[in-house]
């Protein structure tokens, strides 16, 4: 049961550190270089919230193999482009959510297997 909390924390911190990068990126630009203009609250607090996904995935790596671990970590790129859609607005097209349905159907089978 601990290792599934942190893998809901993990993958819900690292879907919200996502999102506040894009936002950070994507914030108008005032007069300065493109590299300069990068360095927002939104872009540091998405980087600290990625740092904090990595010590619970950290937590999850003392008790699972790598390759289960990753294998379950990859529900993270499906909660991404969920969210992105949901919060963003962002299509999803026919092939975007059959590459997401694969994602979820080889997590699924690597479930069966351990």
């Amino acid at each position: 049961m601990r290792i599934l909390v942190s893998f809901v924390l993990m993958i819900s911190l690292t879907v919200t550190a996502n999102l506040l990068l894009k936002s950070g990126a994507t914030v108008p630009r005032i007069g300065t270089s493109e590299w300069l203009s990068l360095v927002n609250w939104k872009v540091a607090a998405g980087l600290a919230t990625f740092a904090l996904s990595a010590i619970f995935y950290l937590s999850i790596l003392t008790k699972l193999p790598l390759n289960v671990a990753q294998s379950f970590a990859a529900f993270q790129f499906v909660a991404v482009i969920l969210a992105a859609w949901l919060i963003l607005g962002e299509p999803i097209s026919l092939v975007r959510g059959a590459g997401i349905m694969l994602i979820c159907a080889g997590i699924f089978l690597v479930g069966l297997s351990v």
